[in-house]
């Protein structure tokens, strides 16, 4: 017996990951479910959340389990209101790819002379 894949992506398909940001803190999935359902049928969506608080930080990940719906889900929907807000929509980038600022004590690590 096979075991279950959990994305879309592992099963095979041609999926769209799409990085949502600026969204309100009172959005929901199922809001952001709907919005993009609209261009085509999503396999996945998840808002980040402080794992202290439980509070949304603002952005997360929708994921389309076709390509093209996505592409067109992303023109249509960056820089549209939402909750009151100007979203960001774009693909999103492998977690390797992303730049960033490294972690608290960074600085700490480096070798000393």
């Amino acid at each position: 017996m096979q075991a279950e894949l959990p994305t879309a992506q592992c099963r095979g398909r041609s999926v769209k990951n799409i990085f949502v940001g600026n969204l309100s803190f009172n959005t929901s999935e199922d809001e952001l479910r709907q919005l993009f359902e609209s261009y085509g049928p999503v396999d996945r969506v998840s808002i980040m959340t402080d794992r202290d608080t439980g509070r949304s930080r603002g952005f997360g990940f929708v994921e389309m389990t076709n390509n093209n719906d996505g592409e067109k889900a992303i023109a249509s929907l960056n820089g549209s209101q939402v909750g009151g807000r100007t979203i960001n929509v774009n693909e999103a980038r492998p977690k390797n790819d992303r730049g960033g600022r490294p972690g608290p004590g960074a600085a700490n690590r480096r070798e000393r002379r």
